[in-house]
């Protein structure tokens, strides 16, 4: 997907390349589609020493138009995609340990 820089926040073109994705709607998508709750996202920041509490985590799901509606920055993004990396095939091993077989 092609990234188009805005003046807000980076968004992703969708399939029908007449609207637009944010950071919030990627993050929205993944909750739904891996049956995350709250506490399991905080629990994955945690793993990437990244903390978080459940009220911060509900204000990027809330609608843009809320009061209360923060913006999911790339940097939020990114470590809940690392934290979910270890969180599904667990911790890197160390350079120079050997291979599981």
């Amino acid at each position: 997907m092609p990234i188009i820089n805005s003046t807000k926040v980076n968004t992703y073109l969708c399939k029908d390349k007449k609207t637009f994705m944010t950071n919030n709607d990627i993050l929205k998508k993944l909750r739904v589609a891996l049956q995350l709750k709250d506490t399991d996202i905080v629990h994955i920041m945690s793993l990437v020493d990244f903390k978080v509490s459940k009220s911060e985590i509900n204000a990027l799901y809330r609608n843009e138009d809320h009061p209360k509606y923060v913006e999911c920055k790339d940097q939020f993004l990114r470590n809940f995609l690392n934290g979910l990396v270890i969180h599904k095939r667990g911790p890197m091993p160390a350079k120079g340990a050997p291979k599981k077989q």
